[in-house]
Protein backbone atom coordinates (compact mmCIF):
# COMPACT_ATOMS: atom_id res chain seq x y z
CA UNK A 1 0.00 0.00 0.00
CA UNK A 2 1.27 3.45 -0.84
CA UNK A 3 2.55 5.14 2.33
CA UNK A 4 0.61 8.34 1.65
CA UNK A 5 -2.64 6.35 1.53
CA UNK A 6 -2.05 4.45 4.74
CA UNK A 7 -4.35 5.60 7.56
CA UNK A 8 -2.78 7.65 10.29
CA UNK A 9 -3.44 6.74 13.89
CA UNK A 10 -4.22 9.50 16.39
CA UNK A 11 -1.48 10.93 18.55
CA UNK A 12 -0.83 14.11 20.45
CA UNK A 13 2.81 14.88 19.83
CA UNK A 14 6.03 13.63 18.31
CA UNK A 15 8.12 15.78 20.66
CA UNK A 16 10.61 14.08 22.97
CA UNK A 17 8.64 15.38 25.97
CA UNK A 18 4.82 15.23 26.09
CA UNK A 19 3.08 18.54 25.55
CA UNK A 20 0.96 19.93 28.35
CA UNK A 21 -2.33 19.13 26.59
CA UNK A 22 -1.71 15.45 27.44
CA UNK A 23 -1.05 16.29 31.09
CA UNK A 24 -3.88 15.96 33.60
CA UNK A 25 -3.32 17.13 37.18
CA UNK A 26 -5.18 17.38 40.45
CA UNK A 27 -6.61 14.56 42.56
CA UNK A 28 -10.10 14.38 41.07
CA UNK A 29 -9.11 14.78 37.39
CA UNK A 30 -6.36 12.14 37.70
CA UNK A 31 -8.72 9.79 39.54
CA UNK A 32 -11.34 10.15 36.81
CA UNK A 33 -8.77 9.61 34.07
CA UNK A 34 -7.49 6.43 35.71
CA UNK A 35 -11.02 5.10 36.21
CA UNK A 36 -12.17 5.98 32.71
CA UNK A 37 -10.32 3.15 30.99
CA UNK A 38 -8.55 5.60 28.68
CA UNK A 39 -4.86 4.98 28.13
CA UNK A 40 -2.53 6.43 30.76
CA UNK A 41 1.23 6.16 30.30
CA UNK A 42 2.69 7.73 33.46
CA UNK A 43 1.41 8.91 36.83
CA UNK A 44 3.57 11.41 38.73
CA UNK A 45 3.23 11.50 42.51
CA UNK A 46 4.85 14.20 44.61
CA UNK A 47 7.43 13.20 47.18
CA UNK A 48 6.03 13.91 50.62
CA UNK A 49 2.44 13.00 49.72
CA UNK A 50 0.67 11.22 52.55
CA UNK A 51 1.54 7.48 52.30
CA UNK A 52 -2.09 6.34 52.20
CA UNK A 53 -2.93 8.77 49.41
CA UNK A 54 0.21 7.87 47.46
CA UNK A 55 -0.65 4.18 47.83
CA UNK A 56 -4.15 4.86 46.50
CA UNK A 57 -2.88 6.48 43.31
CA UNK A 58 -0.11 3.91 42.92
CA UNK A 59 -2.64 1.07 43.05
CA UNK A 60 -4.94 2.75 40.53
CA UNK A 61 -2.03 3.52 38.23
CA UNK A 62 -0.83 -0.08 38.25
CA UNK A 63 -4.35 -1.30 37.54
CA UNK A 64 -4.46 1.05 34.55
CA UNK A 65 -1.08 -0.22 33.32
CA UNK A 66 0.66 3.11 33.93
CA UNK A 67 4.20 3.72 35.14
CA UNK A 68 4.46 5.46 38.53
CA UNK A 69 7.16 8.03 39.24
CA UNK A 70 7.82 9.93 42.48
CA UNK A 71 8.94 13.49 41.76
CA UNK A 72 9.77 16.64 43.71
CA UNK A 73 6.74 18.92 44.19
CA UNK A 74 8.62 21.71 42.44
CA UNK A 75 8.85 19.58 39.31
CA UNK A 76 5.08 19.18 39.31
CA UNK A 77 4.72 22.95 39.72
CA UNK A 78 6.95 23.56 36.73
CA UNK A 79 5.20 20.95 34.60
CA UNK A 80 1.66 22.06 35.42
CA UNK A 81 2.35 25.78 35.71
CA UNK A 82 0.48 26.01 38.99
CA UNK A 83 0.81 25.41 42.73
CA UNK A 84 -2.62 23.75 42.69
CA UNK A 85 -1.53 20.40 41.27
CA UNK A 86 -2.42 18.67 44.58
CA UNK A 87 0.62 16.44 44.34
CA UNK A 88 -0.46 14.24 41.44
CA UNK A 89 -0.46 14.39 37.65
CA UNK A 90 -0.81 11.94 34.78
CA UNK A 91 0.16 11.81 31.12
CA UNK A 92 -2.63 10.48 28.94
CA UNK A 93 -1.54 7.96 26.31
CA UNK A 94 -0.08 9.30 23.08
CA UNK A 95 -2.14 6.89 20.97
CA UNK A 96 -5.44 5.07 21.11
CA UNK A 97 -4.86 1.42 21.95
CA UNK A 98 -6.96 -1.28 20.31
CA UNK A 99 -7.85 -4.88 21.17
CA UNK A 100 -6.19 -8.09 20.00
CA UNK A 101 -9.39 -8.88 18.11
CA UNK A 102 -9.01 -5.57 16.28
CA UNK A 103 -5.57 -6.69 15.11
CA UNK A 104 -6.98 -9.98 13.83
CA UNK A 105 -9.72 -8.05 12.03
CA UNK A 106 -7.07 -5.99 10.23
CA UNK A 107 -5.69 -9.24 8.79
CA UNK A 108 -9.18 -10.49 7.86
CA UNK A 109 -10.00 -7.25 6.06
CA UNK A 110 -6.82 -7.58 4.01
CA UNK A 111 -7.51 -11.23 3.26
CA UNK A 112 -4.19 -12.25 4.82
CA UNK A 113 -3.22 -14.75 7.52
CA UNK A 114 -2.56 -12.89 10.79
CA UNK A 115 0.98 -11.68 11.43
CA UNK A 116 1.46 -10.19 14.91
CA UNK A 117 4.35 -9.17 17.14
CA UNK A 118 4.15 -9.56 20.93
CA UNK A 119 6.38 -7.80 23.44
CA UNK A 120 7.10 -9.86 26.54
CA UNK A 121 8.54 -6.95 28.49
CA UNK A 122 10.65 -4.83 26.11
CA UNK A 123 11.64 -2.01 28.45
CA UNK A 124 13.70 0.43 26.38
CA UNK A 125 11.39 2.82 24.47
CA UNK A 126 13.97 3.17 21.69
CA UNK A 127 13.96 -0.60 21.19
CA UNK A 128 10.17 -0.75 21.18
CA UNK A 129 10.03 2.05 18.61
CA UNK A 130 12.57 0.28 16.40
CA UNK A 131 10.62 -3.00 16.67
CA UNK A 132 7.42 -1.19 15.63
CA UNK A 133 9.22 0.29 12.63
CA UNK A 134 10.44 -3.13 11.47
CA UNK A 135 7.05 -4.71 12.15
CA UNK A 136 5.25 -2.18 9.98
CA UNK A 137 7.76 -2.44 7.12
CA UNK A 138 7.66 -6.26 7.21
CA UNK A 139 3.89 -6.39 6.94
CA UNK A 140 2.79 -7.14 10.51
CA UNK A 141 -0.85 -6.38 11.24
CA UNK A 142 -0.14 -5.05 14.73
CA UNK A 143 1.83 -5.31 17.93
CA UNK A 144 0.77 -6.41 21.41
CA UNK A 145 2.38 -4.92 24.52
CA UNK A 146 1.77 -5.62 28.21
CA UNK A 147 0.03 -3.15 30.51
CA UNK A 148 2.70 -3.84 33.11
CA UNK A 149 6.35 -4.80 32.87
CA UNK A 150 7.28 -3.10 29.63
CA UNK A 151 7.40 0.17 27.71
CA UNK A 152 4.16 1.77 26.59
CA UNK A 153 3.88 3.98 23.53
CA UNK A 154 5.46 7.19 24.80
CA UNK A 155 6.72 10.17 22.76
CA UNK A 156 10.17 8.55 22.74
CA UNK A 157 8.71 5.38 21.23
CA UNK A 158 6.84 7.40 18.62
CA UNK A 159 9.98 9.27 17.65
CA UNK A 160 12.10 6.10 17.55
CA UNK A 161 9.53 4.37 15.35
CA UNK A 162 10.00 7.00 12.62
CA UNK A 163 6.25 7.29 12.16
CA UNK A 164 5.38 3.59 12.44
CA UNK A 165 3.56 4.18 15.73
CA UNK A 166 1.06 6.32 13.81
CA UNK A 167 0.21 3.48 11.43
CA UNK A 168 0.73 0.17 13.24
CA UNK A 169 -2.19 -0.76 15.52
CA UNK A 170 -1.14 -1.44 19.12
CA UNK A 171 -3.06 -3.60 21.60
CA UNK A 172 -2.22 -3.40 25.30
CA UNK A 173 -3.13 -6.47 27.35
CA UNK A 174 -3.08 -7.48 31.00
CA UNK A 175 -1.47 -10.87 30.40
CA UNK A 176 0.77 -11.86 27.48
CA UNK A 177 0.46 -15.56 28.35
CA UNK A 178 -3.34 -15.47 28.18
CA UNK A 179 -3.11 -13.58 24.88
CA UNK A 180 -0.92 -16.35 23.47
CA UNK A 181 -3.49 -18.95 24.53
CA UNK A 182 -6.25 -16.97 22.79
CA UNK A 183 -4.23 -16.62 19.61
CA UNK A 184 -3.46 -20.35 19.52
CA UNK A 185 -7.17 -21.11 19.97
CA UNK A 186 -7.77 -19.07 16.81
CA UNK A 187 -5.21 -20.99 14.79
CA UNK A 188 -2.25 -18.63 15.13
CA UNK A 189 1.13 -20.39 15.41
CA UNK A 190 3.21 -18.60 18.07
CA UNK A 191 7.00 -18.47 17.96
CA UNK A 192 9.37 -16.82 20.40
CA UNK A 193 12.98 -15.77 19.90
CA UNK A 194 15.53 -17.35 22.22
CA UNK A 195 19.12 -18.59 22.10
CA UNK A 196 18.23 -22.29 22.50
CA UNK A 197 15.79 -22.42 19.60
CA UNK A 198 15.87 -23.84 16.09
CA UNK A 199 17.96 -21.85 13.57
CA UNK A 200 15.73 -19.22 11.99
CA UNK A 201 15.68 -20.46 8.39
CA UNK A 202 14.89 -24.04 9.39
CA UNK A 203 11.44 -22.92 10.54
CA UNK A 204 8.31 -22.67 8.40
CA UNK A 205 7.22 -19.12 9.15
CA UNK A 206 4.25 -18.94 6.80
CA UNK A 207 0.55 -18.92 7.65
CA UNK A 208 -1.03 -17.32 10.73
CA UNK A 209 1.91 -16.36 12.93
CA UNK A 210 2.87 -14.36 16.00
CA UNK A 211 6.41 -13.58 17.13
CA UNK A 212 7.17 -13.04 20.83
CA UNK A 213 10.17 -10.88 21.73
CA UNK A 214 11.52 -10.84 25.29
CA UNK A 215 13.00 -8.13 27.48
CA UNK A 216 16.51 -6.78 26.99
CA UNK A 217 17.84 -8.35 30.20
CA UNK A 218 16.16 -11.71 30.70
CA UNK A 219 14.61 -12.44 27.32
CA UNK A 220 11.32 -14.30 27.01
CA UNK A 221 9.94 -15.48 30.36
CA UNK A 222 9.90 -19.23 30.96
CA UNK A 223 6.11 -19.33 31.28
CA UNK A 224 5.63 -17.55 27.97
CA UNK A 225 8.27 -19.72 26.30
CA UNK A 226 6.46 -22.90 27.38
CA UNK A 227 3.24 -21.60 25.83
CA UNK A 228 4.85 -20.97 22.44
CA UNK A 229 4.60 -23.49 19.60
CA UNK A 230 8.19 -22.99 18.53
CA UNK A 231 11.43 -21.22 19.41
CA UNK A 232 13.71 -19.60 16.82
CA UNK A 233 17.30 -18.54 17.22
CA UNK A 234 19.79 -16.44 15.28
CA UNK A 235 23.14 -18.09 14.69
CA UNK A 236 26.21 -15.92 15.26
CA UNK A 237 29.63 -15.98 13.64
CA UNK A 238 31.56 -14.32 16.48
CA UNK A 239 31.75 -17.07 19.08
CA UNK A 240 33.61 -16.69 22.39
CA UNK A 241 33.77 -12.91 22.24
CA UNK A 242 31.60 -12.22 25.28
CA UNK A 243 28.97 -10.69 23.00
CA UNK A 244 26.43 -13.48 23.09
CA UNK A 245 23.23 -12.01 21.67
CA UNK A 246 21.73 -9.48 19.30
CA UNK A 247 19.99 -6.36 20.55
CA UNK A 248 16.27 -7.13 20.70
CA UNK A 249 15.35 -4.59 18.02
CA UNK A 250 18.09 -5.91 15.70
CA UNK A 251 16.97 -9.50 16.26
CA UNK A 252 13.38 -8.43 15.60
CA UNK A 253 14.34 -6.85 12.29
CA UNK A 254 16.14 -9.98 11.11
CA UNK A 255 13.38 -12.39 12.13
CA UNK A 256 10.53 -10.21 10.87
CA UNK A 257 12.23 -9.84 7.49
CA UNK A 258 12.58 -13.62 7.24
CA UNK A 259 8.87 -14.00 8.05
CA UNK A 260 8.02 -11.43 5.38
CA UNK A 261 10.22 -13.23 2.83
CA UNK A 262 8.68 -16.64 3.50
CA UNK A 263 5.15 -15.27 3.40
CA UNK A 264 5.86 -13.49 0.11
CA UNK A 265 7.37 -16.63 -1.43
CA UNK A 266 4.33 -18.67 -0.45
Amino acid sequence: MDEQKMPRRPRRSTEEQPKNESLVYGKNPVTELLKSGSGVDTVLIAEGMAPAVAAYYTAMAKEAGATVKRVHPNKLRLMTGTESHQGVAAFASEIEYVTVEDLLNVAREKGEPPFLVLSDGIEDPHNLGAVMRSALLCGAHGIVIPKRGGASVTPTVIKSSAGAAERLPVARVANIGETIRRLKDQGVFVYCADMDGVPLRKNNLTGPIALVLGSEGSGVSQLVKKLCDGVVRLDMAAQGTGVDSFNVSVAAGIILYEIQSQRAAE
